[in-house]
């Protein structure tokens, strides 16, 4: 995949143009209306042309044609496609059609959270459906087993096909990064998500699951650390290839002396690369400092409002889009750690804020407390933490555009650190210019306390911007030493060689006096800008760009991860085996499609 940072001047979108040599690749030509590529083998128009999609839908469904191989056999293979002469591989027999089709339901039910159970009422579904509109074809579900222990072997040959394309592509990585989430399974606490991400010589960048590893199985840091080198070397990678690592901010992961952070630094120094990059609180953001930022235990408080909502105020008009919201974010089953945590995030408590007056109703209606509607200073507090925290999840949305890489990622990081410099200008100043919510309250209380000269103490809050600014300083200052690095990667034509690495210097100098690269840095995305440069007259300039690209650019890969947790939470807490849960998250959060030739026709592990 290729990945566009911002640019002044972008004149072309060089990623979504077609390329020629995807011909030969992929056995697709140009649609003539210019609309994507269209395959010469099934004929099928591909709308997103970008190299991966385009990958995908060759590996997916062709890929019987890899067997024309020689350059002069390749070349007559595209001939014959276009004149219509289609070699066909051997047709599916209808066994292999009834896999196929349970295996596509196997990974829908996966990617929708659904148990195994379900199959019998999608089964009994399809059988309405066909005795309705096609009754002549009602048999073919005879030859479709849809049990429960069938699906979940499905689900296990789909995982064990993703995870073999992983590994493959993974040998030809140059550079990883792991990134490590222990804060995904909020409501159980008790696994690890191992996400990598790789780059290949061409700058094309994989971001995949590598693994899941149960907590209580693995409870002590050195255990953790061998089930994560064991991850590593079943994908053949070694520890000196790995560049970046990217955690939660628990004490598991960033423990001064017994954090896993320090093990496999100590682990990975090789004099041929850099030490190992690490930040943290990058994964979930908005949880970085919020249990500081909340000063007045909000959060608890207000997820006690909502689950009587949930339980005695499922009917009442008003609260419909709080409930909304919170079934598609939070999913139906309330859970208190969980709840906390989504609440946390920001986008629901503004919700919450402006219902207040509503909330207050209902609970005197209820009979619960409503002493916090009259506390001055916890109703500032509660307005400041809505500000403050809607803040903090916009910063994290713009962290969830991926394909920057790191270089930008940064930047907002940093725009963000300018941002709580001038939050605490103004909060010294009672200016609540970015502060709406806290200005709302300030002005209702100052209407009815009118003799009350001061509303809110500034101190109070100050000192919450700066424990948030100390935590930022401290979970992103290894970014911080590769500054350089970053800005010379993302504008090497702007880059002063003098404040350039000693040992880069003569290659930037002759890239930048170089007119041609020049002209193709303006044009190109610029992971292909870099892909295209000489390995012979730029390989230090190369292997940083490399270093660059595999640093997580985004939390995006774990926010599909929670977001499935939290959807999903009923079917997850049954009772599963490590494999299956490991085998729902890859399907959950892989851009890979599964090789469904190889799955039906028993080129795999297993043949459900």
């Amino acid at each position: 995949m290729w990945m566009t940072p911002k640019r002044s001047r972008m004149e072309v979108d060089e990623s979504r143009v077609f390329r020629p040599e995807w011909t030969k690749r992929y056995l697709v030509v140009e649609h003539p209306e210019g609309k994507g590529a269209l395959c010469l083998v099934c004929h099928r128009l591909i709308v997103a042309t970008r190299e991966r999609d385009v990958r995908r839908h060759y590996e997916a469904e062709h890929e019987y044609y890899d067997r024309y191989v020689a350059e002069g056999e390749r070349a007559t293979l595209v001939e014959r496609l276009r004149q219509g002469d289609l070699p066909v591989a051997a047709p599916f027999t209808p066994e292999e059609r009834a896999a196929r089709a349970g295996l596509g339901i196997s990974r829908l039910l996966a990617l929708k959270g659904r148990g195994w159970g379900e199959v019998d009422f999608v089964h009994q579904c399809i059988e309405v459906m066909l005795r309705e509109v096609l009754p002549e074809h009602v048999g073919v579900l005879e030859g479709i087993d849809l049990s429960p222990e069938i699906t979940g072997q499905r689900i296990l040959s789909i995982d064990r096909n993703l995870r073999s394309q992983l590994f493959n592509r993974a040998r030809d990585f140059k550079a990883y990064s792991l990134a490590l989430d222990d804060q995904a399974f909020v409501a159980y606490e008790n696994y690890l998500l191992v996400f990598i991400r790789g780059v290949d010589h061409d700058l094309e960048v994989q971001e995949e699951l590598l693994t899941v590893i149960n907590l209580t199985q693995h409870f002590s840091v050195g255990a953790l650390m061998a089930a994560i080198l064991e991850a590593l070397r079943r994908a053949g990678l070694s520890l000196q290839r790995m560049v970046g690592l990217t955690t939660t901010h628990t004490l598991r992961m960033i423990g001064e002396n017994s954090g896993l952070v320090s093990y496999m630094r100590e682990k990975a120094v090789s004099p041929n690369c850099w030490n190992v990059i690490h930040y943290s609180g990058f994964l979930h953001l908005e949880l970085l400092s919020s249990y500081d930022v909340d000063v007045n235990q909000i959060i608890n408080t207000i997820s006690q409002w909502v689950v009587l909502i949930k339980t005695s105020g499922v009917r009442r008009p008003e609260f419909q889009a709080l409930l909304t919201e919170s079934e598609l974010e939070h999913g139906e089953r309330v859970n208190g750690r969980c709840l906390n945590n989504w609440l946390r995030r920001g986008k629901t408590l503004k919700l919450i804020f402006s219902l207040r007056k509503e909330i207050e109703t209902f609970l005197v209606s209820v009979g619960a407390t409503t002493v916090h509607f009259t506390d001055k200073q916890w109703l500032c507090d509660f307005g400041f933490l809505v500000d403050i925290m809607d803040h903090l999840r916009e910063l994290s949305e713009e962290l969830r555009v991926s394909k920057v890489f790191a270089a930008a990622a940064f930047d907002h990081i940093c725009t963000f650190e300018v941002k709580l410099n001038l939050f605490q200008r103004h909060i010294e100043e009672k200016n609540l210019t970015h502060f709406t919510s806290f200005k709302e309250v300030v002005d209702e209380l100052k209407q009815h306390l009118k003799g009350d000269q001061k509303i809110f103490d500034p101190d109070r809050y100050q000192v919450v911007i700066c424990r948030l600014q100390k935590e930022f300083e401290r979970h992103f200052k290894d970014l911080r030493f590769i500054k350089k690095d970053l800005e010379l990667f993302s504008n090497p034509f702007n880059f002063k060689s003098e404040y350039a690495p000693i040992s880069v210097r003569v290659e930037l100098t002759k890239l930048q006096s170089n007119t041609n690269l020049w002209n193709e840095y303006r044009i190109k995305d610029l992971g292909q800008f870099y892909a295209g440069l000489s390995d012979e007259s730029y390989p230090i300039i190369k292997g940083v760009a490399c270093k660059v690209a595999s640093l997580f650019d985004s939390n995006q890969i774990c926010e599909k991860a929670f977001s499935y947790l939290t959807r999903n939470q009923h079917t997850l807490s049954q009772p599963l085996t490590d494999e299956h849960l490991q085998a729902l998250f890859r399907i959950a959060t892989t851009e890979m499609e599964p090789h469904w030739d190889d799955l039906v026709r028993g080129r795999n592990e297993s043949n459900p």
